[in-house]
């Protein structure tokens, strides 16, 4: 009997130290991605004729808040960070977008601008005064992926990095260090696929 409370007892304490590990560490927060017309399972990647028009197409949907533009609107939702991603199709499909919205002729994006552009995340802390951004980084395959550039204030950072970081071959973790605590962000292959 008493080496079942025993073994009760150190569980209990193993299983309650983990847990506060796990809170003391941040969130960890699953991916989603909004999904539109047209179809998309390639993942991020550098501008290709073929993503070029198929971004022109996504700008085409027209509506306040098209998935294939904003796939972003909601990803990895946390109490501490908001974030946006800005991508080479992205830039093509909001410019296409934008002039719609205002019902205005769809622009041809300058492509090679778009071939230039790299992957800048975006980075709002929800509580700015408590837990402002230090930092944001890609763990793929235990190995740690910095950004290439940052840029970091207060109350909105930029953090950009290289295609390969995001490819679409195998499940990624992107984290968000905050002054106080960070946040986890588990991005899965099948959400990789749909982001653009």
């Amino acid at each position: 009997m008493m080496r079942r409370i025993a073994r009760g007892f150190v569980v209990a304490i193993v299983c309650g130290a983990g847990m506060r590990l796990a809170l003391a560490q941040g969130q960890v927060v699953k991916a989603t991605v909004r999904n539109g017309p047209p179809n998309w399972s390639k993942g991020i990647v550098p501008i290709d004729r073929d993503s070029y028009y198929s971004a022109m197409e996504c700008g085409k949907q027209g509506g306040d808040n098209p998935a294939c533009v904003f796939w972003d609107t909601g990803f990895c939702k946390n109490p501490e960070f908001e974030m946006t991603f800005y991508t080479g199709y992205k830039s093509v499909a909001y410019a296409v977008w934008d002039a719609v919205h205002q019902k205005k002729p769809a622009p041809t994006p300058d492509y090679a601008e778009a071939q230039r552009t790299r992957v800048t995340v975006g980075v709002r802390p929800l509580r700015p005064k408590d837990n402002a951004v230090v930092d944001a980084y890609v763990k793929r395959d235990k190995k740690v992926l910095p950004p290439v550039a940052r840029a970091t204030t207060a109350v909105d950072s930029r953090f950009t990095f290289d295609y390969p970081t995001w490819a679409a071959t195998q499940d990624i973790d992107l984290e968000i260090v905050g002054k106080k605590r960070p946040a986890l962000c588990r991005i899965d292959k099948s959400q990789l696929e749909r982001m653009r």
